[in-house]
């Protein structure tokens, strides 16, 4: 006579199972102290399960609908996949997003071509180099397969080699950076109507490069030799009325944030992707402002658009209909 197992323990081993498939998708360090399903919060958890079992008044029998209830495979794929989703606290920043309101405005095509994009950076910066970059471009950049949410490739100028031609006595990466962003806001000044909210907070106690953006750039570096990078990115319609930690959380693989310097560069090219107020404006997620220069990076640059382009912070806990954030893609 064929034996089925009852019902209760049946239910039992589905947990106990479910725990153990769990153990095996999660890190050693978040299991320490490990919890079991005979510890008091494990039987808690049971008894949960065990009390809506119990609730649904199966039927008994061969054909009954307990039965039925233990032949159907998948519950344990199921109760792991549901702890899996719940183990981890909370985001702060969950459901802080709005509808965008705006869309890129009509002017902007989307990318000029890598020659255009050239001539404009070689306006700017005479005696940089772009055939490095050209050939990065043709021979690798081209050959990537990419996300459909990128827009296309754009030409950055590295801060190390802005740092060796217009000043070569900067050494720390740090203020490097800041002097470069300072170029850049320089050269868009020049070019067009341009307002710093945050001129006198350009140095590394305001500003820096997330960790995730910076291990990125690396590697990019590691990559890209000579004077410019070529960016995968697209431009804030991706991330459109999120808030800049929600967006940050929601990267997938291969993404990350644009900095300052690269948006302000793409800015410097493509003066038309800024020109009103009701447009979709970008939020730099690869940066962290710090508002107070406490020690706190709690903000986010952007650049934006209201009488004139302008470049601020705001906090990253903050969605608006008119911002997104800018990131970019790199090949794991």
């Amino acid at each position: 006579m064929f034996r089925t197992p009852c019902c209760g323990a049946f239910a039992t081993r589905t947990l106990k199972t479910a725990f153990n498939a769990v153990e095996r998708m999660a890190p050693m360090q978040k299991l320490a102290p490990s919890v079991t399903s005979r510890d008091s919060k494990g039987l808690k958890f049971v008894s949960i399960v065990t009390a809506a079992y119990d609730k649904a008044g199966l039927s008994d029998g061969t054909e009954g609908e307990a039965q039925r209830i233990n032949d159907t495979p998948g519950l344990s794929e199921h109760i792991a996949t549901w702890i899996e989703e719940h183990r981890a606290p909370q985001s702060k920043y969950a459901g802080k997003k709005v509808r965008p309101a705006y869309d890129y405005p009509r002017e902007y095509k989307g990318p000029k071509s890598m020659q255009q994009q050239a001539e404009v950076m070689l306006r700017h910066f005479p005696g940089f180099d772009p055939e490095p970059a050209f050939r990065y471009y043709r021979d690798v950049q081209q050959k990537i397969a990419l996300p459909n949410w990128v827009e296309g490739a754009f030409l950055v100028p590295w801060e190390d080699a802005l740092s060796r031609k217009y000043f070569p006595e900067v050494k720390d990466p740090a203020e490097m950076y800041c002097r470069a962003l300072q170029l850049i806001f320089q050269k868009i000044a020049e070019s067009r109507s341009f307002t710093n909210w945050r001129e006198n907070q350009i140095d590394a106690a305001h500003i820096r490069v997330s960790q995730h953006t910076r291990e990125v750039m690396q590697k990019m570096r590691d990559q890209q030799q000579g004077d410019f990078r070529i960016q995968a990115c697209q431009l804030g319609k991706r991330w459109g009325g999120y808030c800049v930690g929600l967006a940050r959380e929601s990267f997938t693989k291969g993404e990350y944030g644009l900095t300052s310097v690269a948006g302000g560069s793409i800015v410097l090219v493509h003066p038309e992707r800024l020109v009103r107020w009701e447009e979709l404006d970008m939020d730099m997620a690869g940066d962290e402002f710090s508002d107070d220069c406490d020690g706190r990076f709690g903000h986010a640059p952007y650049f934006g658009f209201s009488v004139e382009a302008k470049f601020g912070a705001d906090d990253v806990s903050s969605p608006s209909d008119n911002f997104g954030s800018a990131s970019g893609f790199v090949s794991q």
